[in-house]
């Protein structure tokens, strides 16, 4: 060892969810020495490029949506203008604040020293770090994740956005038509906020369905629901982007099932194809930790890496990409790694939300993972439409519903699936029920409920159970009523 180098007692990759540990730790021992390293803008990716930035963008666009439908109402309301500018001005100015709160503490922080930097392992518990060469006799490793970028011919020479360079302000000026290949989540969100601040809007997806993490009856209505404000293409493969001379991006996207061609021109182009793994600067191989086929680090189920006292959770693992998995991860990790106990991740009640228009929200099994793992016969359906409550009737909204599915000789919660207003809101009565020891429907049925609040929607979907055949029956009932396909 050389006199340069520098040993910590522990040394943390990332500047986000692995924060929370920082405090705890010093708790347990005031004369810790910490070194916190980070690449990129301090606070992790939900405060920088992620959940938090966009959701400030979101807001906006569903008061315009929910403007727009007071008509309905009896108001006649009219948006005089929508300023881009000023709602992404607003957006990078509370994150900046954020970001310059979180440098500053780490900066000054007596048992931390801040590298504002890009680290790689050079040997096992070895690092090097803005020049520096430091050892570690512990490591966390939240090195986060990247867009993803697709490899589409002729995309080098495009230019292109992703949602962090879109966050980070390099879109200085609203496109009259915008192209995003992708149809998920990010590209479900992005083509809300952009078609509500008044751009063209084409998504072009090459699942069969769209948001196809969601149900597929939650993903046709959401299709239709969002259809009414862009164009919403699912199972065309995209093959080529090119750049015309006077900057119009041209697409070439070919079918999945029928093999056809389409074209879509648009001013600007947006890659929402997902994220992908961050780790290969940290040159994890020399450090001893072993990386999965796909690139994310390889953890167990303590979150310890191939290299022992050596951790890794939030994005880094590559199993779900949410601040809320992180924060939950996190103290999974501490128990682990530093009061060396043995508790394993639980990953049976997972929610997440989609904040488009509608919001739809979903934690848990999926039908066809649950009837798979469980039998078809041993599961209920629960389901009820928002407009078939008191309150969903004076609000006006058609077709949104409540899903929930349960195992029938337990009457266990598995899963649950909302679309609709505050379906985020809406669905955490039913995820706090699935943390009980019985995860019990009995509760849900057996509290009183405030009448007329919207929330009735849910306890009425526990009350109204049935058969998977029955729920399809009545599903396709419904959907036809609507004008809704599933699967297309």
């Amino acid at each position: 060892m050389s006199e340069a180098d520098i040993i910590y007692d522990v040394i943390i990759v990332g500047s986000g969810t692995a924060m929370n540990l920082v405090n705890p730790l010093i708790r347990q021992n005031p004369a810790i020495k910490i070194a916190v390293i980070d690449k990129d803008e301090p606070g992790g990716i939900c405060l920088t490029r992620g959940c938090i930035p966009s959701k400030i963008m979101l807001y906006p666009a569903e008061l315009i949506r929910s403007i727009e439908r007071a008509d309905e109402l009896g108001l006649e309301l009219q948006i005089r203008s929508v300023s881009y500018n000023k709602i992404m001005n607003r957006m990078r100015s509370l994150i900046d604040e954020e970001i310059n709160s979180i440098s500053e503490g780490l900066s000054n922080a007596e048992n931390i020293d801040y590298y504002h930097s890009i680290a790689e392992f050079i040997s096992p518990y070895t690092m090097k770090v803005n020049g520096k060469v430091i050892k570690g006799r512990m490591i966390f490793l939240t090195t986060g994740s990247r867009a993803k970028i697709p490899n589409i011919k002729g995309l080098e020479k495009t230019h292109y956005y992703t949602s962090d360079s879109i966050i980070r302000m390099e879109m200085k000026n609203l496109p009259k038509s915008l192209a995003i290949i992708g149809g998920g989540y990010i590209a479900a969100e992005f083509g809300h906020f952009f078609s509500a601040m008044g751009s063209s809007v084409t998504i072009l997806g090459k699942n069969s369905q769209f948001l196809p993490d969601e149900e597929p009856e939650v993903s046709a209505l959401a299709k239709k629901e969002l259809g009414r404000y862009m164009t919403i293409y699912t199972g065309y493969q995209v093959e080529e982007v090119e750049q015309l001379p006077s900057g119009i991006k041209r697409i070439k996207a070919v079918s999945t099932v029928s093999k056809g061609t389409l074209y879509v021109e648009a001013e600007e182009l947006l890659l929402a194809a997902g994220r992908a793994p961050n780790n290969d600067i940290l040159k994890p191989e020399k450090g001893g930790i072993e990386l999965t086929k796909e690139g994310w680090i390889k953890v167990n189920e303590y979150f310890e890496t191939s290299q022992p006292n050596v951790w890794a959770f939030g994005d880094a693992d590559g199993r779900y990409l949410f601040k809320h998995v992180a924060n939950y991860e996190s103290e999974v990790v501490f128990y682990n790694a530093v009061l060396k106990r043995k508790v394993k991740v639980d990953y049976h009640a997972i929610p997440h939300a989609v904040f488009t228009y509608p919001e739809i929200a979903s934690v848990g099994m999926k039908e066809k993972v649950a009837s798979d793992h469980y039998g078809s016969d041993n599961i209920l359906i629960g389901f009820y439409r928002y407009e078939d409550t008191a309150k969903g009737e004076a609000m006006n909204v058609k077709d949104y519903f409540v899903k929930v599915i349960i195992k029938r000789d337990t009457m266990q919660i598995l899963g649950a699936h909302i679309i609709g207003p505050y379906a985020s809101i809406l669905i955490q009565e039913i995820i706090n029920l699935m943390y009980t020891q019985d995860r019990s429907i009995f509760p849900m049925q057996d509290a009183i409920h405030i009448h007329p609040s919207l929330s009735e929607v849910v306890q009425r979907a526990f009350g109204n159970l049935m058969s998977s055949s029955e729920y399809r029956h009545m599903l396709q009932h419904y959907f036809e009523e609507s004008g809704i396909e599933i699967g297309q």
